[in-house]
């Protein structure tokens, strides 16, 4: 009896972590994201991008913020796979990509144009 109670507890806690999971994929970018772009030649750049779904679906990117909130640029691209994206974008007179992947629930890292490292932060909004 006493094996069989504690079969049923493991195939229980087996089920019950399997429905619980992170965000998935499709939804783990939307919102507000703090970009810091490392060793650029002015410095550490840093960015605030706003991705969102469309109406087809697909994840888009708009205005890219600098640290003072003024927009600096418009994502002209993204490209979604997986759990990471690539936006591409014209900031300087250069067009550029920034690559990011998932580190946990609330942090990005990743790279511009596979040279400068890049970390970035969600924006918790306020409620």
């Amino acid at each position: 009896m006493k094996k069989t109670f504690a079969m049923l507890a493991v195939v229980a806690a087996l089920l019950f972590s399997l429905n619980v999971k992170a965000q998935s994929s499709g939804t783990y970018f939307i919102g507000k994201w703090n970009v810091t772009v490392f060793g650029t030649p002015n410095g550490d750049a840093k960015l605030t991008f706003n991705f969102s779904r469309g109406t087809d679906g697909k994840l888009v990117g708009g205005a890219i913020q600098d640290s003072t909130g003024k927009e600096v640029s418009k994502v002209t691209s993204l490209e979604e796979k997986d759990k990471t994206i690539n936006a591409a974008f014209n900031i300087q007179g250069y067009d550029v990509t920034l690559f990011l992947e998932p580190v946990d629930e609330q942090n990005v890292k990743g790279n511009l144009m596979n040279m400068f490292d890049a970390k970035g932060v969600r924006v918790k909004e306020g409620k």
